[in-house]
């Protein structure tokens, strides 16, 4: 995940530039903290004071000291939220409420291969029929994946648990369902794979991160309960970067699957690795800022992130309260859709969550769509630019209206550090406990010294930002009022983070290779809570190409 920080510095957090034994009557009457070290902590803020105002300040910058060491005292894992929520939703805004049925794409003619590990590349929807007309058995599809993990695993270095004995019991019991005439749907008896950071009962969950390797969560996350619900197979847990960062963790660094020197990007690194390497037929992924888009670019899949508030992170690992999504990376734009369905929705737990319906349906007219493109960012992009224009093309043919768009103009970069100080909140004991030494990048850019530095972000700071990214969302509204959806080159300018920060979904999905052989992509970014048109629409581009039906040799 691309990661900056900005601002630094906090009169309430002197904690850190001060050493303060509590121990003794006569210390506990003194106050401490001088005027020079309170002063110097004005430089990191960006403040200035006169003596006067730093000795008045003294008192209260001692006692909040001790507010926050009694606040230490307490244990707070990882699973409890802030009680603060964040609202993606513009003020007037209004939702579709009805629900409709899912439409799917008609199959079409779907037979099974001669050689029955060429359908380790079939989508969701090609697989679910084969399962559904009883021609591939939900066991048989399940070995063959199991066996590609083991074989080609290691050597990409995206997966963390094979969990074949939970695999096979899942595989058999939709065999039986499906025999007796019980099909749950699309993807009953479907394998797949889910990154690391989902809990799952009786087997690790270990975040990629060395200080958790070992840990095991008594609880199945709603995510992984509702695939199974689904009736899906759940063959392996996958790498993920570090707590969620890049694609380096405690056994390695992921592999891009189309070029084994590279690594697949992060965090969902495993997820994109694993369905481009065809050794399950979907996966789970997450995304803050990119770790969705950044691995499924350079792997060459599909993925969806969902609005804010679609999917529940119950069970989840938490790095930003206010900008963490779950959503699926598959081969196709409909095996999202797919996927989604069984995903998302309320689960009484997760309170950032919205009761709204999906009613995705592929059949979509683009040209009664006002689909706006990001001029400047397709103008001015320096990588990749005749695949981004290929796509804009490729629009106009299937009759879509393009409208040249701007986003924005607020300083969206110096938004960054809310996922800083979020992150730093959520791993708060380990920075104090001193086991951050245990993570394997000790990089300036790196989490422990992001963690590290965040603390000094003041709380002032942190909710002015917040204040900043209110007036972003009620003018992203304003823009996506004009349009259905628009396109962007997937890291043009400011939209990646942007959008992460406002909430809005996106799909991302390959547009071609470049020099080097390498995936390349698109991004097409939906209206709130509107992924049915986002992913129709996709699908539509997606179609009129051939991209998503390409593979990488992983014999090479």
């Amino acid at each position: 995940m691309t990661h900056r920080l900005f601002a630094l510095g906090a009169c309430a957090l002197v904690a850190i530039l001060v050493s303060v034994d509590f121990s003794s009557a006569q210390e506990k009457r003194s106050n401490p903290i001088t005027l020079e070290q309170v002063e110097n902590v004005e430089k990191l803020i960006g403040l200035v004071f006169n003596q006067a105002k730093r000795d008045s300040m003294r008192d209260d910058l001692f006692d909040q000291l001790k507010n926050y060491e009694n606040i230490r005292k307490l244990v707070l894992s990882n699973d409890v939220p802030p009680a603060i929520l964040f609202n993606p939703i513009p003020v007037g805004m209004q939702f579709e409420k009805g629900k409709k049925p899912l439409r799917m794409s008609p199959p079409g003619r779907v037979t099974v291969p001669n050689n029955p590990e060429d359908l380790a590349f079939y989508s969701v929807g090609q697989l679910a029929e084969l399962i559904r007309t009883r021609k591939v058995r939900s066991e048989q599809l399940t070995k063959m994946y199991l066996e590609r993990l083991k074989k080609y695993g290691p050597k990409l270095e995206c997966v963390i648990t094979v969990t074949e004995d939970l695999a096979l019991k899942q595989a058999k019991r939709a065999d039986a369902e499906i025999a007796k005439n019980k099909y749950r749907g699309p993807l009953h008896g479907i394998p797949y794979g889910a990154k690391d950071l989902l809990a799952l009962r009786g087997y690790k969950t270990t975040w990629g991160s060395v200080p958790y390797k070992d840990q095991i969560i008594d609880e199945d996350a709603t995510v992984i309960r509702r695939l199974e619900e689904a009736g899906a197979v759940l063959v392996a847990k996958l790498t993920m970067g570090e707590l969620a960062w890049g694609d380096v963790w405690y056994g390695g660094m992921t592999r891009n699957p189309w070029n084994y020197k590279q690594g697949s990007s992060g965090s969902s690194a495993g997820s994109a690795s694993a369905t481009a390497a065809g050794l399950v037929a979907f996966s789970i992924g997450t995304e803050t800022w990119g770790s969705i888009v950044s691995p499924s670019t350079r792997c060459g899949t599909t993925g969806l992130r969902p609005t804010y508030g679609r999917v529940s992170r119950t069970g989840a690992m938490a790095l930003s309260w206010s900008m963490d999504k779950i959503g699926p990376i598959c081969r196709t734009v409909e095996d999202c859709a797919l996927v989604f369905n069984a995903i998302y929705g309320p689960d009484g737990k997760d309170q950032t969550l919205y009761d709204l319906p999906f009613n995705y349906d592929p059949k979509i007219n683009l040209g009664e769509l006002r689909i706006g493109y990001l001029k400047m960012e397709f103008d001015s992009a320096r990588a990749n630019k005749a695949n981004n224009d290929s796509v804009l093309a490729v629009l106009r043919q299937l009759g879509a209206k393009l409208v040249p768009i701007e986003l924005p103009k607020y300083p969206v970069g110096d938004l960054s550090f809310i996922l800083s100080a979020e992150a730093a909140a959520a791993f708060d004991e380990l920075t104090r406990s001193g086991k951050d030494d245990l993570l394997v990048r000790q990089i300036k850019n790196a989490w422990p010294n992001a963690f590290r530095s965040a603390r000094f972000i003041p709380a002032v700071e942190y909710i002015q930002a917040n204040r900043v990214r209110y007036l972003l969302i009620q003018e992203m509204q304003k823009l996506m009022n004009d349009i259905d959806l628009y396109v962007a080159p997937s890291f043009g300018g400011d939209n990646l983070l942007l959008t992460n920060l406002t909430g809005h979904p996106c799909v991302v999905l390959p547009n071609g290779f470049n020099n080097e052989g390498s995936p390349t992509s698109i991004s097409f970014i939906g209206r709130l809570f509107g992924e049915a048109k986002l992913l129709a629409v996709a699908k539509a581009f997606q179609d009129a190409t051939d991209f998503h039906l390409r593979h990488p040799n992983l014999e090479k």
